[in-house]
């Protein structure tokens, strides 16, 4: 089945009003760089010297910090990650999962969350940092 994919605006009616939780999959000095407000960390590429790595641990952070039934709304920076990202939860057994299209920044066709000025922060509140959630029992 294909991933649902939702515009920034329909992402945020999802986490106010349905109960889902944004999960930014960016480096994370993307994420520390700004990111919408309340979102969770997990990578699904590290930079870098070299430029984008995959995070071979995206997979097992993600199910040791979410239930196979939570609702999810997964970001990025303009939406190929997080559509891959998507792909490969929805593959693994998550069941309510949904990709923001335009990610956190945007892209030509359409603006991100941060330039339609929904709600952002620069620092993650605890224990929702890609460390905090790697390390996590």
């Amino acid at each position: 089945m294909p991933v649902k994919r939702v515009s920034p605006d329909e992402a945020r009616d999802l986490i106010d009003k349905e109960g889902y939780t944004y999960l930014d999959v960016r480096s994370v000095p993307e994420f520390e760089g700004g990111h919408p407000s309340g979102a969770f960390n997990v990578p699904l590429m590290h930079s870098g010297p070299g430029g984008m790595s995959p995070n071979p641990d995206f997979l097992g952070v993600v199910q040791k910090a979410f239930p196979a039934d939570a609702k999810l709304v997964l970001g990025c920076k303009g939406g190929g990650r997080s559509l891959r990202a998507a792909e490969m939860l929805q593959a693994a057994g998550f069941k309510a999962i949904v990709d923001q299209r335009a990610g956190f920044e945007g892209s030509p066709a359409e603006a991100g969350w941060r330039p339609r000025g929904l709600p952002t922060s620069a620092s993650a509140e605890p224990g929702r940092g890609y460390e905090s959630l790697r390390t996590k029992k």
